[in-house]
């Protein structure tokens, strides 16, 4: 058996060795440190809740006043949102989720980068308190999206979307619509896409899309629908497409039909399971739409011509809904649709904003104060004085335990029972 030889010297370390790997080890930490100081995450502020918002009682009865209780910047927002326990507020790059009883911040989460749009969605989610959503914008785009637990704030998921300023968030039970005029998509309540429409940003196959080159100009969404309106090249008039909002494949929209309108300037006003309602001017009537995008009924309104002249912003109408009606604020008049074929069922003139039910009874702003309606006829039982002060805004209302809250403009304010 040969023999082996000496085994080498064992390699010494010299001292330009330790000092090379403490300069590798130093830069290194360096640029980690200098990587989380200049990324968003070291620019973001979180303050969830201590212990969890609880839901507050709900309401029994309609008070003989009204009295504010409280008032909050919201300029993100353009209806009240309502997620779970709290009211959310939106201004510059801070969303708040504010006691609806005294308007205090119960939990927050800001940015460095403004906020495109507000909302809220998925309310199965969670003991049926869903998310709140913070979109926020980044250069040209708003791209930065978060989930927000309602009860606490804590942040729950995120993505980046590609939409446009001017989105909006349209909640539809498990599904979130970002609106836009050259593109929009959906996602669930993982934030997870579902549809994307439009022109894609970064298509991963060509042609998947049927109508890239048009641009929208209305939303509208409900459980297992999406209505969009279009401008397309070599139309004349708008095109009304209804979309399958969860489809197979989320870059290959399934429509459910696609037509042509008979005249332009149409308004895109609700969406419901097999009805789609289209506001036409001159003269102003609203033309009703079945399942294949044949006209049902074209029925004459009782609304200023003025009214279809103006588009709804971001191309949302402003509706409420309940469990009977969606209520369609024209811009003077306030419209009850019937919640299932969106037939007009009654018109009240001079309002401020759309209805909204209030321990068993329908409240609609009105310049001096809440009108108490009868839901079936449209009728003014009563009236409930508000001081609004000189504010000639828009009012949306919405409702969380006894408090009514309105969004003016980019003010939230808060009336409580007097």
């Amino acid at each position: 058996m040969p023999r082996l030889g000496p085994l080498p010297p064992p390699e010494r370390r010299r001292r330009s060795d330790v000092v090379a790997t403490v300069g590798i080890v130093v830069v290194l930490a360096v640029a980690v440190t200098v990587l989380w100081v200049t990324s968003r995450v070291a620019d973001t502020a979180s303050a969830p809740a201590a212990t969890p918002v609880p839901l507050p009682p709900p309401v029994s009865d309609v008070p003989a006043a009204f009295v504010e209780a409280w008032r909050a910047p919201s300029g993100a927002t353009k209806t009240p949102v309502v997620a779970g326990p709290v009211v959310v507020t939106g201004e510059d790059g801070t969303v708040a989720g504010r006691d609806v009883a005294t308007g205090e911040v119960r939990w927050s989460y800001a940015r460095d980068l403004p906020l495109c749009t507000v909302g809220s969605g998925f309310p199965d989610v969670d003991r049926g308190l869903g998310r709140a959503l913070a979109l926020y914008r980044n250069d040209d785009w708003c791209s930065e999206l978060v989930s927000l637990r309602p009860d606490t704030g804590a942040r729950d998921r995120a993505r980046n979307p590609d939409v446009r300023p001017g989105t909006r968030l349209l909640e539809t039970g498990s599904l979130v619509t970002a609106t836009g005029s050259n593109y929009l998509e959906v996602f669930r309540s993982d934030l997870v896409e579902t549809v994307e429409y439009g022109d894609v940003p970064t298509p991963r196959q060509v042609g998947r899309q049927p109508r890239p080159t048009c641009r929208s100009t209305g939303f509208a969404a409900t459980g297992g629908r999406l209505a969009v309106l279009q401008n397309c090249p070599g139309e004349r008039t708008e095109r009304l497409t209804v979309v399958d909002p969860d489809g197979a494949e989320a870059d290959k929209p399934q429509e459910q039909f696609s037509v042509q309108l008979s005249v332009a300037d149409a308004t895109l006003v609700a969406v419901s399971e097999d009805r789609v309602a289209v506001a036409l001017p001159d003269p102003p009537r609203l033309e009703l739409r079945d399942g294949q995008g044949a006209t049902i009924e074209s029925v004459v309104l009782d609304v200023p011509a003025p009214d279809l002249d103006r588009r709804p912003p971001g191309g949302v109408a402003t509706v409420t809904r309940d469990g009977d009606r969606t209520y369609w604020w024209t811009g003077s008049h306030t419209v009850a649709l019937d919640r299932v074929d969106l037939t007009p069922r009654w018109t009240l003139p001079n309002t401020l904003g759309p209805a909204v039910s209030y321990a068993g009874a329908l409240l609609v702003p009105v310049a001096d104060g809440l009108a108490i309606v009868d839901g079936r006829s449209g009728e003014v039982v009563e009236k409930r004085r508000v001081d609004r002060g000189s504010a000639d805004v828009p009012v949306v209302p919405a409702v969380l335990g006894d408090v009514l809250v309105e969004q003016r403009g980019p003010e939230l304010v808060a009336l409580r029972p007097a």
